[in-house]
């Protein structure tokens, strides 16, 4: 006759209702943190106002990553002088740049201030960080470097021209790629 090993083994108790409750604001947390990075994706592209950047593609192609163009953007390098600030900027500070429009349907840094600042109609804000900084001019990141893109248009990409970006710009700053127009020059 052979032990019975079922009886050996003690029952699992159930989760005390305080873990449990705790467990299920854990799962609902993560649910909402997803679904709020969803939706302020969308957010951006439903309340934003479209803008064109100019920019220039660095390394069309990654083996490990796919398809996609780094982008350097006009505004990625600003002259200090930009700098509204009363003090100097600091690494990874927030960073708001006021573009005003150009007769060639681009915008342009006019400012670089530490705080959102007041437009008129025709300008808008764009939301970013400080990279690096440096005697004469900041660096600045704003999410828009890396863009994903078909393997087709990648090839095209690789001859480094100039190219325009669409993108839209939030209210609150966010901004988020819409499209590539590849037949800019400038």
């Amino acid at each position: 006759m052979t032990p019975d090993v079922s009886s050996s083994i003690p029952p699992r108790p159930d989760i005390p209702a305080p873990r449990r409750r705790w467990l299920q604001w854990l799962v609902a947390a993560q649910v909402l943190f997803v679904v709020g990075v969803a939706v302020a994706g969308y957010a951006t592209a439903a309340l934003g106002r479209t803008l064109w950047l100019s920019t220039q593609p660095v390394d069309p192609r990654d083996l490990l990553y796919g398809d996609y163009v780094n982008l350097r953007y006009q505004i990625n390098e600003l002259p200090g002088g930009l700098w509204r600030g009363n003090t100097p900027p600091r690494r990874q500070q927030a960073a708001y740049v006021l573009l005003a429009p150009r007769p060639d349907g681009t915008f342009e840094a006019t400012g670089i201030f530490p705080e959102r600042p007041a437009t008129n109609g025709q300008e808008a804000v764009l939301r970013g960080s400080v990279q690096t900084v440096w005697r004469r001019g900041v660096r600045l990141r704003y999410g828009l470097e890396r863009y994903y893109v078909p393997e087709t248009m990648s090839r095209r990409l690789s001859q480094r021209r100039p190219l325009r970006v669409q993108i839209s710009v939030a209210p609150w700053g966010q901004a988020r790629i819409i499209g590539l127009d590849t037949t800019a020059r400038q």
